[in-house]
């Protein structure tokens, strides 16, 4: 069945869905022949692999839009300090643990600044079980007290502006259970107006076979415009229990230092500027907008090269506003550095790499990552799913071919451990591929999404590499960390060249409109993918793609062989 009718058939037969998540389980008990044939319509990865198909970008539709307005209500201070604003949740390492974080103070901006002193306020979270009004003697709140920092993006250029921040707080909860509702308010308890109103959270599952986050939510390059809030109302009607942010949140570094408008291109509208500048304001105006969904279901973060913001003498310092506003659990997870980690969730290792960070396989991101994947243990946690901002698979014309580099250091290691998923951004528009490992079709290799079609002001990417006259040269799409890889394909329909003449048989389906993922594991071995563009927010039963994405551990047992293919390893598929 092909990609194009399969997302046909998947849009006008999502109302059975639940009755196919209801065979589903009950998977250990049927026969998989039976489920395959009533699999209420949606396809599998089983089917595949699908012939490419590409939807059409939609005309009636705007490419993009304007940033909305610090002004706007959802966007402005809505607390008046002590108390806290910005609240975010983060998962750790597994869900005994979970991260509170928020800011109090105001931020500063302007030529000469003194930053607030964080050990002037405390780090507070009384959470327990029952909310505040309820028996707190049979049921008393317990608290946990974390840390507190302050950053500052400084700029030694004439004209430029500083900004100093809010007081940034950190604070981790231990001893939680699992599946279980907690109640919360963070803060400061010796100042008046110095805890945030109660708020409430569920932790994630236990690491288990059966145990599944409800659904959780992927989505990319963001941005704070009028599309980036269509694709959040839609994504909070979801529901989802947790939210995969790939990179690229806020695009602060659209702006001068200055404010005024932000620009979908910095160095096409401000050629002479002595540095990339960043408008940090947009942070805490971000931060606000996410908090009513970030303040309820733990976000995950992972950097892109937005986040990279350098400041200071020829931008020696970098990462400023990522490293400080969002906790991670970094050392939870042995990395000791919030651009790459893991964590737990039920059935599930999430691992997020950086793609911003040394990947070479004499690094410290490569050995990290070579010891969480031998730690995982499938029986507990069937699922690997893997997260970055820069798509390895791409065949928009649109940052092509431009992290192999990356990609060839790294893909072998992920494929060897059975990888299932792969997650990212960077590229403005959708595509799932067939499974893929080297460039070749592969039933073992993982699902590689791109999802990087949030809504952000740089525009949605319509033009493809396969598209007459719209391949790269191959000086173009230079990353802006690490080396330049650019290939040639050495077999297949595209030999000797550096882009396909048609849609590679390796991408399944391809759309540039805004939107979101939901991902909903089912058990062990099935999980529902559904992507949902934002035009289709209202629309009844209506999505933009759905396929099961069904693991064969069976048949994808990976072993060494020491060979190598285009200078990473190679592995024998029993």
């Amino acid at each position: 069945m092909g990609a194009m009718a399969t997302s046909t058939i998947a849009g006008t037969l999502h109302s059975r869905h639940l009755h196919c998540r209801t065979l589903l389980l009950l998977l250990p008990y049927l026969p998989i022949a039976f489920l395959l044939v009533d699999g209420g319509g949606i396809p599998t990865t089983l089917d595949g692999p699908f012939t490419p198909a590409t939807r059409a970008f939609d005309r009636s539709l705007r490419q993009g839009s304007e940033d909305v307005p610090l002004s706007d209500p959802r966007l402005a201070p809505r607390a008046r300090p002590p108390s806290p604003e910005q609240i975010a949740l983060a998962a750790s390492a597994d869900p005994t643990s979970l991260w509170v974080s928020w800011v109090t103070g105001r931020a500063q901006v302007g030529s000469h600044l003194t930053p607030l002193d964080p050990t002037a306020v405390r780090s507070e979270v009384w959470y327990g079980e029952r909310p505040a009004s309820a028996d707190t003697v049979a049921h008393p709140h317990h608290v946990a007290r974390g840390s507190a920092e302050v950053y500052s993006q400084l700029y030694p250029y004439p004209g430029l502006l500083n900004y100093t921040s809010g007081v940034i707080h950190h604070v981790r909860l231990v001893g939680l259970r699992p599946s279980t509702r907690y109640y919360y308010r963070c803060g400061d308890s010796s100042l008046k107006g110095g805890l945030s109103d109660e708020r409430s959270f569920v932790t994630l599952p236990a690491p288990a076979p059966d145990a599944y986050p409800r659904r959780f939510a992927v989505v990319g390059d963001l941005g704070l415009t009028g599309n980036s809030t269509s694709t959040v109302d839609h994504l909070a009607r979801n529901d989802p229990s947790m939210i995969l942010m790939v990179g690229d949140m806020t695009y602060a570094n659209q702006y001068r230092t200055t404010g005024g408008r932000g620009v979908p291109c910095f160095s096409c509208s401000f050629p002479d500027a002595p540095i990339r500048e960043s408008y940090q304001p947009r942070w805490d105006g971000w931060g606000r907008f996410m908090e009513p969904l970030a303040s309820r279901v733990t976000m995950m973060v992972t950097e892109g090269n937005h986040e990279i913001e350098p400041q200071g003498h020829g931008g020696a310092a970098t990462f400023a506003s990522y490293l400080a506003r969002f906790a991670v659990p970094s050392e939870e997870s042995g990395s000791n550095t919030k651009f790459y980690y893991s964590f737990n969730a039920g059935g599930i290792h999430f691992i997020m790499l950086g793609a911003y960070v040394d990947y070479n396989r004499t690094g410290a991101q490569y050995s990290w990552l070579e010891k969480d994947l031998h730690k995982v243990d499938r029986r507990v946690t069937p699922w690997v799913v893997a997260s970055w901002h820069t798509p390895w698979y791409n065949s928009y014309s649109s940052h092509y071919q431009e992290f192999e580099c990356m990609r060839q250091e790294m893909e072998g290691l992920l494929y060897q451990h059975g990888v299932d998923i792969v997650f990212s951004g960077h590229v403005h528009a959708y595509e799932r591929m067939n499974r893929v490992f080297n460039y070749t079709l592969d039933p073992c290799g993982p699902v590689y999404i791109t999802i990087g079609d949030g809504g952000n002001i740089e525009k949605i990417d319509i033009d493809h590499a396969d598209d007459p006259g719209k391949c790269p040269s191959p000086g173009d799409n230079h990353p802006e960390f690490g080396g330049v890889c650019h290939l040639n394909f050495t077999s297949g329909p595209a030999k000797g060249k550096f882009c396909w003449e048609r849609q590679p048989e390796w991408s399944a389906f391809r759309e540039s409109s805004f939107g979101h993922g939901i991902l909903e594991v089912v058990n062990s071995t099935y999980a529902l993918w559904t992507w949902h563009r934002n035009q289709d927010a209202y629309g009844e039963h209506s999505v933009g793609d759905q396929i099961y994405i069904v693991r064969e551990p069976d048949k994808c047992l990976l072993q060494p062989r020491g060979q190598s293919l285009g200078g990473m390893p190679f592995f024998n598929i029993k």
